[in-house]
């Protein structure tokens, strides 16, 4: 399991690393096919927030699953041990989900390749301009403007509300965007109080507009995606 400490307005010394490396060897018990860690130490340079100055954001890389934990404190090292904390519980909670799938599998039945993939964790001319950062993530500038958006296509299998949830609390968001299994619609599941949670689904009216593509790998700036 590789682990990448990095340092945000801070820096790491050697020391911390290694205290890094000790206290995520816990990582490989609840996930033992964790391909990498992220480990990100910023510091606050606000006087007024000294009780919270150090964060350390915690990434877990598990076969295609993420998850995630962060914490603050007035120490790096305590702030490590409450997002360890964090991660654990949420590595702890994937493990079970898992298991519990597994054991709900009917003998003689073969489970589809949906199902085995949640079982393992496993999911497999204009005045814009467009600058490629990737095969699926680009950046497109408004003209003349400051504005840039950048664009990216995720795939995604459809799922059902509470696999929405179950992974929204997995990487510690308020949201997640998702394709809904019963409805085939766009959906996001967003967290309002407490445990009570939020579902907003897109349903298209009338005639749709074109659809941009990704672009092509390869490709430079100047131009945009075309329209389908």
């Amino acid at each position: 399991m590789e682990i990448v400490v990095a340092g945000r307005h801070t820096e790491v010394p050697a020391r911390y690393r290694t205290h890094v490396a000790s206290k995520l060897a816990k990582i490989e018990q609840l996930a033992p096919r964790a391909q990498r860690v992220d480990v990100l130490v910023s510091h606050e340079t606000n006087p007024r927030q000294a009780d919270f100055s150090e964060r350390v954001e915690l990434t877990v890389v598990d076969r295609g699953q993420v998850v995630r934990a962060e914490a603050s404190a007035d120490d790096p090292y305590a702030a490590l041990d409450l997002a360890l904390a964090k991660l654990l519980e949420r590595l702890r909670r994937s493990r079970d989900r898992r298991r519990e799938r597994k054991d709900t599998t009917i003998p003689g039945v073969e489970p589809t390749p949906d199902e085995r993939e949640l079982a393992d964790g496993e999911p497999e001319g204009t005045s814009q301009d467009v600058r490629v950062l990737a095969d699926d993530t680009w950046e497109i500038s408004l003209g003349d403007s400051p504005v840039v958006i950048r664009e990216k296509v995720h795939q995604a299998a459809p799922m059902t509300v509470d696999d929405a949830l179950y992974q929204m609390e997995l990487v510690g968001h308020d949201f997640f965007l998702f394709v809904d299994a019963e409805s085939g619609r766009p959906a996001v599941a967003y967290r309002r109080h407490g445990w009570s949670y939020g579902v907003i689904q897109l349903e298209a009216v009338g005639a749709a507009g074109p659809v941009r593509e990704p672009v092509p790998a390869g490709a430079g700036g100047g131009g945009v995606p075309q329209p389908a």
